[in-house]
């Protein structure tokens, strides 16, 4: 599906989301079925969104694989903080329990200061662990979150 829409310089999910109305199946499937993607470890009940944490492993493919998404669609713009600034101005739009959130911002902040040196296992596990005996394993969402309008699709974007 990701080679239908594949034009290079971003995301082939936002070229299916322009020629089908907002609705991308790549992205359903995509998400649904990757652990390290946010939406997997969400479900729908009675109305409510319910978000279950990110598991430690998922968490670190989740930072991975959005430095490597920020690298590979801006290669000559992309520096440390890249990462970091996209996380949080789009954390608003996700359902994140607050241990998933913290943990993946201490990773892009960690690296936009420090690059990989901070980043090894025994520290990562360590923060990892004492973010998740803070809170709650699940975080439940009454309202959907809609910040602000959709944006209006653009080709070539």
């Amino acid at each position: 599906m990701g080679s239908t829409y594949y034009v290079g310089t971003h995301s082939p999910i936002y070229e299916e989301r322009l020629r089908n109305g907002y609705f991308s199946s790549a992205c359903q499937h995509h998400t649904r079925r990757n652990k390290h993607h946010w939406e997997y470890w969400t479900d729908f009940f009675k109305g409510r969104i319910i978000a279950k944490n990110m598991p430690y492993k998922y968490a670190l493919e989740y930072v991975a694989d959005t430095l490597s998404a920020s690298k590979t669609y801006d290669p000559k713009n992309f520096k440390g903080s890249t990462t970091l600034e996209y996380f949080n101005r789009n954390c608003p739009h996700y359902y994140l329990t607050d241990t998933t959130e913290e943990f993946i911002r201490w990773c892009l902040t960690e690296y936009a200061e420090n690059g990989w040196k901070n980043l090894k296992k025994r520290n990562t596990k360590k923060v990892y662990d004492e973010i998740e005996a803070k809170y709650p394993k699940t975080k439940i969402f009454d309202v959907m979150k809609s910040v602000g309008d959709l944006p209006l699709l653009k080709e070539g974007i």
